[in-house]
């Protein structure tokens, strides 16, 4: 580990920031939780990191065993980063982290934001009407970014890459996305600007829109 920054403390919590404190640390298990990326992947989730440090960052959490850096079978062969098994445990940490997060009043909407963390908060917002009977695929699809979304008996499951028949298929960008399930705007509003497409069952998608619970923000100070 190239990081000698340490809290000194015997409490856990300490020594787990030590481990993964470091800026963009969290972020960059946030960007593999649903599959591997490329290091050039990984740049166009987390644009504002730098090069240069998104690459000590990743041999740091390689160092601690939180990742691993393998090389797909051809035709691809290409090298690509995944979360270890005790790197996934960080996940249940990631999401109550969103949640609290998401109540913050000082939160900027109109940031940045990456596919993976839409996808993120679309898994955790997703709450169906008790007897809700919502089931389906949905590809999901912002640019090069492929998501499979399957509901299941009130369950919701996430994961990178194609499906070659959902109901469903959604081309967007994740700004878009996050916009829709903010509700501050309508699907039929970004239908018309071309700023959506949805191919397939349009009415399962918009139940899934509707399905998504918004937090209450903490009160500003």
């Amino acid at each position: 580990m190239e990081s000698t920054r340490t809290y000194g403390e015997a409490c856990a919590t300490a020594h787990a920031l030590d481990l993964i404190g470091e800026r963009w640390a969290l972020l960059i298990i946030r960007e593999l939780l649903f599959g591997p990326k490329r290091f050039t992947d990984l740049r166009a989730g987390l644009p504002n990191a730098g090069p240069n440090r998104l690459s000590r960052r990743l041999r740091e959490l390689e160092g601690l065993g939180l990742l691993r850096r393998r090389k797909l079978a051809p035709p691809s062969a290409s090298w690509v980063y995944e979360l270890t098994d005790w790197g996934r445990e960080l996940e249940p940490v990631l999401v109550e982290l969103g949640r609290w997060g998401r109540r913050s009043p000082f939160r900027d909407l109109e940031a940045h934001i990456s596919s993976d963390a839409v996808m993120l908060a679309l898994r955790d917002d997703f709450t169906p009407p008790a007897g809700d009977d919502l089931a389906g695929t949905f590809a999901i699809r912002f640019g090069e970014d492929h998501f499979v979304v399957r509901l299941d008996a009130g369950g919701i499951d996430i994961e990178r890459g194609d499906n070659a028949r959902p109901d469903a298929t959604i081309d967007t960008d994740a700004r878009t996305f996050a916009s829709l399930m903010t509700r501050k705007r309508n699907l039929a509003e970004a239908l018309s600007a071309g700023q959506v497409t949805v191919g397939g069952d349009r009415e399962a998608f918009e139940r899934l829109l509707a399905a998504l619970t918004r937090p209450e923000v903490a009160p500003a100070p």
